[in-house]
């Protein structure tokens, strides 16, 4: 106890502050899952990750695409003539050409309804990234950003860790399918103004993290007008923007920026990332889309901490760089996604399970109809649902305002996988079992941290290098 007090004493304070949120009930599914992770036929009692916003549902597609184009890997004989220009210095603003590419792919996603100018893209490692360089530069330590709720499990992490900021939920509710209004905007900033709590933005997620559920044009054009009456800053993360699959369809803040007169358009900032579009979840590869000269100076500076590798950018651009392909890749996300979506909520109602109304995302939110009314029970029924192996995330880890909602993610397994998950729940719910043999986990402790161990794990599965959990997957279909 003594080292473990001395230790702290020798690291920051921004090091060791809790906001990292590695104890909260998000965290805490990572951490049962690298203890027992499912395997179809090595572990298949194993803890099943339902907790995890990955698309892997097209991986066929990119391991064919690389096999067919050798020139894109400096790791073959027909790429490596590419070595010596990736080995070079690079400058902060990253290769114009691919730059060029990614503002193209931005557009189509968005029906072409708008155009994005390269020059004012600036990239980072990863969403988090991306959000986190924002943050830096908007506010200072102590200011806070306003935040509808339910969202973003880690957003405490990604903005506020070592920031020094804070979120302010804006507390919406499932009678309007958690619609943001507002009314519960206004109070929400009235609410912080009378703590004497300065108020820099409001950050929104669309389509919907956790809800997969798409914002409309009026409510943003609310939205916009409510940021330009109050002086303060939208940050909209557009991560999942091409992976809407039914309607409404997405409308990005982009086309009412083009559409409402006298807005401040330089505070209004856009995040977006290639990993969910595209189905290439390890490459870590954010933007952040800035409408003036002052912003773009200002983040492209802050943006050498977290730069992307010429490589990634080498092999994604020609990825992008082929139309057909990428809209072949589009479409076939779009498409896998409505199926898996519909696999896991079909079958729901039948024991009385309600989902969220997802239009997009890798992701639904599913309310179960506890006993337990509190968060309390909520945070009970959590450590039953781990007991029959499958980690999903209870509310009270994204911030819900009401009891029995849970996060569950679809995209990262194959649809027999699903299945087996759908089973364990039913189960769960129905307080008996239905062809699931009970299995007695491991238990594990909330204290545990996340490992960073060098052992290998078997085929198909991520890199016990990440801290991320290591996905439970066997190819998709």
């Amino acid at each position: 106890m003594g080292l473990e007090n001395n230790s702290q004493k020798l690291l920051s304070k921004i090091a060791t502050n809790n906001k990292h949120g590695e104890n909260s009930p998000y965290f805490d599914g990572w951490k049962a899952y690298e203890s027992n992770p499912f395997h179809p036929t090595k572990n298949p009692q194993g803890v099943i990750q339902m907790g995890l916003a990955e698309n892997q549902l097209c991986f066929d597609l990119i391991e064919e695409w690389i096999k067919n184009n050798p020139k894109a890997s400096i790791c073959t004989p027909e790429g490596v003539n590419q070595f010596r220009h990736i080995a070079n210095f690079q400058d902060y603003h990253g290769l114009p050409e691919f730059k060029n590419a990614v503002a193209n792919l931005m557009s189509k996603v968005r029906g072409g309804r708008v155009r994005f100018d390269p020059d004012r893209l600036l990239m980072s490692g990863g969403a988090t990234g991306a959000n986190e360089l924002i943050m830096f530069c908007l506010a200072d330590p102590g200011d806070a950003f306003l935040v509808p709720s339910p969202y973003y499990p880690a957003f405490v992490r990604d903005l506020c860790w070592r920031t020094g900021l804070q979120l302010i939920p804006v507390q919406c509710h499932s009678s309007n399918n958690f619609m943001i209004t507002r009314e519960a905007l206004e109070e929400a900033h009235k609410k912080a103004q009378d703590e004497n709590i300065n108020v820099k933005g409001l950050i929104i997620t669309n389509p919907s993290n956790p809800l997969g559920t798409t914002i409309e044009k009026e409510t943003l054009k609310s939205i916009v007008s409510f940021i330009n009456e109050n002086n303060i800053h939208l940050v909209c993360d557009e991560i999942y923007s091409g992976t809407f699959y039914d309607t409404p369809k997405f409308v990005s803040v982009s086309e009412i920026i083009q559409e409402m007169e006298d807005i401040k358009e330089d505070s209004i900032h856009t995040t977006y990332s290639l990993p969910k579009d595209l189905g290439l979840p390890g490459f870590r590869v954010g933007f952040v889309y800035s409408s003036t000269d002052e912003d773009v100076d200002c983040r492209t500076k802050n943006s050498s901490f977290g730069l992307l590798r010429r490589e990634t950018q080498i092999f994604l651009l020609q990825i992008l760089y082929d139309g057909k392909t990428q809209e072949r890749f589009l479409r076939a996300v779009q498409k896998r996604l409505a199926l898996r979506r519909e696999v896991f909520t079909k079958g729901t109602p039948k024991v009385g399970i309600k989902c969220s109304q997802s239009y997009g995302g890798l992701l639904v939110c599913m309310h179960l109809s506890l006993k337990e009314k509190t968060v309390e029970g909520e945070n009970d029924c959590r450590v039953i649902v781990h007991e029959v192996t499958i980690i999903v995330l209870p509310g009270v880890s994204f911030h819900c305002s009401e009891p029995g909602w849970y996060r569950v993610c679809f995209a990262n397994m194959d649809e027999e996988t699903v299945e087996i998950a759908l089973m364990r729940i039913r189960a769960f719910v129905n307080g008996r079992e239905k062809g699931v043999k009970k299995v007695e986990m491991k238990r594990w402790k909330s204290n545990l941290r996340l490992s960073f161990s060098s052992r290998r794990f078997e085929e198909n599965v991520m890199s016990p290098h990440s801290p991320i959990p290591h996905s439970p997957l066997v190819r998709a279909t």
